[in-house]
This record gives C-alpha cells, sequence and structure tokens, in this order.
C-alpha cells in the first residue's frame, strides 16, 4: 500500500528577475486596492473557461488580473505582494480538483481566499479535453455566464465575506468554510 503525503512541496530556482509589466500593474492594483482575481489555467475546456471568465471579472470595476506565475516564483514582485496583502482574492477554478486553490490556500491567508468551481454552474464538457472541441464563441459565451455568475455571488450583500475553504459547496460551487 502506497500513503499520499498529506503536503507536497515543489522546488524551482530563484529569480532575480522582474517582469517590468507585472511591477506596473502589481504597483497600480495595491494604490488601487483592487481585489485580485486568479483562475485556474489548465490546459483542458474546463480551464480554458475558468481562464476567460477570470479575464472578465477582472475587468469589472474594483478588480484586477493576477499572475498566479508571479505568485508562486517571484513572491517579492509587485503582483505578488499585491496578492498576498490584498484583502481578499477571487480564485476560480476550473472543476472539482481544485488545483489552483489547493496550490494557494498555502500562499495567501486562507480566510481571505473566495473560491469559485466553474464547471460546478455551466455543468456540460465533462467528456471533452481539447478547447477547440468547443467552438470560440460558445466558449466565450459560457465563461461570461460563469463570470456573471460570480459577480452576482460577489455583489450579494448575503454572501459571506472571503472566507475559508476545503471542498466547494455542492450546490453552489463557491467554497464556503
Amino acid at each position: 500500500m502506497s500513503s499520499v503525503d498529506s503536503k507536497k512541496s515543489v522546488i524551482f530556482n530563484s529569480t532575480n528577475g522582474i517582469c517590468p509589466i507585472g511591477e506596473i500593474v502589481g504597483k497600480k492594483n495595491i494604490s488601487e486596492s483592487n481585489i485580485p482575481v486568479l483562475s485556474c489555467e489548465g490546459a483542458c475546456i474546463r480551464g480554458e473557461i475558468a481562464r476567460l471568465a477570470a479575464n472578465n471579472v477582472s475587468k469589472e470595476q474594483g478588480y484586477g488580473r493576477g499572475c498566479h506565475g508571479e505568485l508562486i516564483t517571484v513572491p517579492e514582485s509587485a503582483i505578488a505582494q499585491w496578492i498576498k496583502n490584498a484583502e481578499k482574492v477571487v480564485l476560480i477554478d476550473g472543476c472539482f480538483l481544485r488545483c489552483h486553490g489547493r496550490v494557494i490556500e498555502n500562499i495567501i491567508d486562507k480566510e481571505k481566499l473566495i473560491q469559485f468551481d466553474a464547471l460546478s454552474h455551466y455543468k456540460k464538457y465533462t467528456d471533452i479535453f481539447d478547447y477547440d472541441d468547443v467552438a470560440e464563441e460558445e466558449r466565450k459565451e459560457v465563461a461570461q455566464s460563469v463570470s456573471d455568475w460570480i459577480m452576482d455571488s460577489l455583489n450579494d450583500p448575503l454572501a459571506r465575506s472571503a472566507s475559508s475553504c476545503s471542498t466547494s459547496d455542492e450546490k453552489s460551487g463557491v467554497c464556503c468554510g
């Protein structure tokens, strides 16, 4: 029998490099107190819809698109500092595996993280992997539906403020502890 460790470590080489535009965007979002929006970046259709939805949400007033790559591998960058110090962070995972949520929960305060499982909202494409197997217009429509659902949830005065979670609520797809 094999046992699975509850936590795994990923080792990567540090860098002295910075992303010049990331520094500008991070500092701008810090000064404007925007809420970072992160997403699953998975290769399949579910990851693509989450990514497109995050792009939509980040265009709303008070939100900005965060880069998980900088957050994870360039922890002193302006983008990473913005995400780590934000009052709350929106994370859109592509499906029930919560890949990004499980990683990000170990980097930022879990109680600041508001997580969404996009697949629980639109409930299709479970038998498709390649995003090109879904027409671009349909991908955009589904992503818009997801982003509308997320914004409705975030704007609902009865919704909780950022809360921790370990699994998504099966009915809503929103993680809430």
